[in-house]
């Protein structure tokens, strides 16, 4: 199975050009066959015939114009001789003893005809006879293939190339429409629909896949916005309640009672906002690109950390830092993960790399608890909350890495949460080169 391919292509290319390869080699098999068989039919026929005109003709002439005669009835395969010849055995192969019988049915009923093989590397049988005036005459005959046309080879060669060309442009098309589908559903994420549809064109099946998948794709989009618009209006109608439960609150005559309920509508206050930013990450971005220096973008952002005394420091790429991007799409992103590191762990760290394919990688980490490998991805999930690392005692609504995943597909990258072989969280921002 080692050699069996990877590749659906290279399966099916192979399954198919196996097949035609077998099934043309049968028939060319079939008809070298027939045509060999045909061949020696009448070549023997022909050398019946013209032995026994040259023999009759040898008989006829003087024996002084017999050496003469001699050239003129040789073949290429065959020729006479006026000798007794060589003796041996009756010929064994299949060759030989088909020309063997032709002799004898062309000489055997006027000459008394003894037939030999003749040992040695190439195949040859002589037979023996006397003519009528007593002179010895011997036939010496090299029994060969059918000859192949020279062109026939070539042409076989072309025809191989011919049905390798063929098998891989039909084991193509059945492919190609494979990839184009995969690739689709890989570049597809949420507000990515456009980007991410499938071209419809092809043959009937393809298109109707194409179109199954798109509408897919359709119903997928609107049941999201949908639910976003839910959350969006919701969370917008609340704030009105919310500010008439403070005014009200705040007259209360109970201060420690005024006080928690306060803190309670505060909190609400922020969950609600949230839930307003998380349904506008969804939407399409306004914001058009800017060319930043991003070694001094996140420096300023860290900075202002820094100004009001906390542990965040980071740590530039060398050379030029330069990059297309919507500065407050990427300043919102990594303002919650700094935040979450600093909730949980009480510092963070920032270092920016370059690849080399034009793209960036930002990378957040602190040294706090970490989270359950199981949970890494259900992480960055609306309204999740880690039960045994973070959690809702230590505050928040759940949202800030949900909205930071959702603005890192806005901006064609992504965000990978991991945790660190020596304790603590990596949260990495990756970013492509926007063309």
């Amino acid at each position: 199975m080692s050699l069996w391919p990877r590749s659906l292509l290279s399966r099916l290319l192979m399954i198919v050009l196996l097949g035609l390869l077998l099934a043309n080699a049968l028939t060319l098999s079939l008809l070298m066959i027939e045509r060999i068989s045909s061949a020696r039919s009448v070549m023997l026929g022909n050398l019946e015939y013209d032995v026994a005109t040259s023999v009759a003709i040898l008989d006829r002439v003087t024996v002084q114009e017999r050496p003469t005669w001699l050239k003129r009835v040789d073949r290429e395969n065959y020729r006479y001789l006026l000798t007794p010849g060589t003796t041996g055995n009756y010929p064994t192969s299949r060759r030989s003893r088909d020309t063997a019988r032709s002799l004898e049915l062309a000489l055997g009923k006027r000459y008394h005809l003894r037939i030999n093989a003749v040992p040695g590397v190439q195949e040859r049988v002589q037979a023996h006879l006397h003519l009528g005036d007593g002179q010895p005459l011997t036939i010496d005959i090299r029994p060969r293939l059918t000859p192949v046309a020279r062109w026939l080879p070539a042409m076989l060669f072309v025809q191989l190339l011919l049905l390798i060309l063929c098998a891989w442009l039909a084991v193509r098309q059945v492919v190609k429409p494979l990839t184009r589908f995969t690739h689709a559903v890989e570049q597809w994420a949420p507000g990515t629909l456009a980007s991410s549809a499938m071209d419809e064109r092809g043959p009937r099946e393809v298109r109707h896949a194409a179109r199954a998948f798109n509408a897919m794709q359709a119903r997928l989009q609107h049941h999201l916005k949908e639910r976003e618009r839910i959350l969006a209006a919701i969370s917008h109608d609340l704030q009105t309640p919310i500010t008439r439960m403070k005014l009200r609150v705040e007259t209360a005559v109970q201060p420690e009672l005024r006080d928690k309920l306060l803190q309670d509508l505060s909190e609400m206050t922020h969950l609600v906002r949230e839930g307003i930013a998380y349904a506008r990450a969804s939407e399409d971005l306004e914001e058009p690109l800017l060319l930043l220096n991003l070694n001094a973008f996140i420096d300023s952002l860290v900075c202002d950390y820094q100004d009001v005394g906390q542990a965040v420091i980071f740590t530039p790429a060398p050379g030029n830092s330069a990059f297309s991007t919507r500065p407050s799409a990427l300043r919102r992103i990594l303002t919650n993960l700094i935040d979450n590191a600093l909730k949980f762990a009480g510092s963070a760290s920032l270092y920016l790399e370059m690849p080399h394919d034009g793209g960036v990688e930002i990378v957040v980490e602190d040294d706090g608890p970490g989270i359950v490998p199981q949970d890494l991805e259900a992480a960055m999930l609306p309204f999740w909350h880690g039960e045994r690392s973070r959690n809702r005692d230590t505050g928040g609504t759940g949202l800030g890495l949900a909205i930071s995943r959702q603005l890192a597909l806005k901006l064609g990258g992504d965000l990978r949460l991991a945790n660190r072989p020596q304790g603590g969280l990596q949260a990495r921002l990756s970013l492509p080169q926007t063309r």
